[in-house]
């Protein structure tokens, strides 16, 4: 009686509710995985070793005029070519979640779609959370203050000459396209490279695509049907670059029980620099993602899955990680604080 309508709705009647959770809806903060940009920037050299060596060639000793006259009856001396080496070393990072194998019973009986399968759940959790800690590395090896040799600090007024100031993005007398112009050129002549990527934090780019410059500049390209806008594309085409990328992944700084949501980078920092579109042998990259295939399945993000202890009816979830985000040349870029 009790499985039939009629039973149903009398015991609906008396207090009864079904338990069956909804399997087209949930609520699961997951991130936008284009958020998330760490390997977005820099590019990633697989290595065969964990930790080992790579060539450096004197800067000054490839731009140097090497060439003179040749004296007559003799020859000139051997031109130097100097050579150095620089080491990295990937660490190794891990993640484990549980799942109780009895508790996800009824979802695989219910035949429970996407991640409302607690297992499905655990497994896009892991796999999201190297990609947060992926971020969170970049922020603190590339886009901080302190990190690359060449920072420049946003200020309220006016800089006097030789100081690494500019005014700040929001200021409406800050000359967005000939600051860049003339921060293109610092690093053509540093690094013998035209930087082609530009990061920006939240903030300051939403400082650019506001400013009032920008906007004179773009105002009169639209149409009634495709009004003007100002995005990253438009921005690398003012500017030069190949690419502009805005960095808004975010991440809940408190620990466990607490929440305090925070961009992962700084909002208000922005990273100007050229990196190769892959690792090269005869060219530079301001920093490289090396990468080590810790369990040889070529992969440097690695996932697997295993039983628990037996009476314990779990099973695991193991996520592993092994890189070294390596600033490699501090000529090729120039880190932008206090923007906005």
């Amino acid at each position: 009686m009790k499985n039939t309508n009629a039973g149903i709705q009398s015991a609906i009647a008396k207090g009864w509710k079904p338990n069956n959770y909804l399997t087209n809806m949930s609520m699961a903060h997951f991130a936008n995985p284009a958020d998330f940009v760490a390997t977005k920037i820099f590019p990633i050299c697989p290595v065969a070793q964990s930790s080992s060596y790579y060539y450096k060639f004197s800067k000054a000793d490839l731009a140097r005029d090497n060439v003179s006259r040749k004296p007559a009856f003799g020859k000139v001396q051997p031109a130097i070519m100097g050579q150095t080496d620089d080491t990295y070393k990937c660490e190794v990072d891990q993640i484990i979640v549980g799942i109780d194998q009895i508790a996800t019973l009824d979802f695989q009986r219910a035949h429970a779609p996407g991640v409302a399968d607690p297992r499905r759940a655990k497994v896009r959790f892991a796999t999201e959370q190297m990609l947060l800690h992926q971020d969170i590395l970049f922020a603190n090896n590339f886009f901080k203050a302190g990190v690359w040799a060449n920072e420049w600090s946003g200020v309220a007024d006016g800089a006097s000459d030789g100081e690494k100031k500019f005014l700040k993005f929001t200021d409406a007398n800050f000359d967005p396209v000939n600051f860049f112009d003339a921060r293109k050129k610092d690093i053509k002549l540093s690094g013998r490279r035209t930087p082609n990527k530009l990061c920006l934090g939240v903030d300051a780019f939403n400082a650019l695509k506001n400013h009032g410059d920008i906007i004179e500049r773009v105002k009169y390209t639209g149409s009634t049907a495709n009004p003007a806008t100002v995005n990253e594309q438009v921005l690398a085409q003012l500017f030069g670059f190949k690419e502009v990328v805005v960095l808004e992944s975010t991440y809940n700084s408190a620990g466990i029980g607490g929440e305090n949501m925070e961009f992962i980078c700084d909002p208000a920092g922005a990273l100007l620099c050229y990196v190769t579109d892959a690792p090269a042998i005869d060219e530079p990259s301001a920093g490289y993602i090396f990468t080590w295939d810790m369990l040889g399945n070529g992969q440097h993000v690695a996932f697997d899955q295993y039983e628990g202890e037996k009476g314990t009816h779990s099973e695991f979830i193991e996520g592993l990680m092994s890189s070294d985000m390596k600033k490699t040349c501090d000529d090729l870029a120039i880190y932008f604080k206090e923007c906005v």
